[in-house]
């Protein structure tokens, strides 16, 4: 299976199980990598049938926006389920980062892997 690639992406969103997280929004780091067959959109240049990495990075920017979560776990679990749903993905691994929570380690997270590929 091909696959289609986000680095690094950068999100605000209200996160975290502490007080004082709870009225702050924090910046969450993305690596998404998504299951995509490119050879429709490939063979004839057609963008309609390729992973349209403009849609994807808006729909992860809306949820977001709206999540309100207090762990990453659940935030990298409905975010991948929303995004398989959404956008028909067989397959994706998404690691989600949140820099500066402990000041000993650079960053901390979790990945997952979701669907058949």
């Amino acid at each position: 299976m091909d696959t289609v690639f986000i680095e690094g992406l950068e999100v605000d969103t209200l996160i975290g199980a502490y007080d004082w997280e709870r009225g702050i929004r924090q910046c969450l780091r993305l690596d998404l990598t998504l299951g995509w067959d490119i050879r429709p959109a490939a063979r004839n240049d057609e963008l309609d049938k390729a992973l349209d990495y403009a849609k994807v990075t808006a729909a992860i920017d809306c949820f977001a926006q709206a999540s309100r979560f207090e762990l990453v776990e659940t935030f990298a679990e409905r975010l991948a389920a929303a995004l398989m749903s959404e956008f028909g993905i067989p397959w994706l691994r998404l690691r989600v980062t949140k820099p500066g929570v402990n000041p000993r380690a650079k960053a901390l997270g979790v990945e997952i892997e979701r669907g058949c590929h």
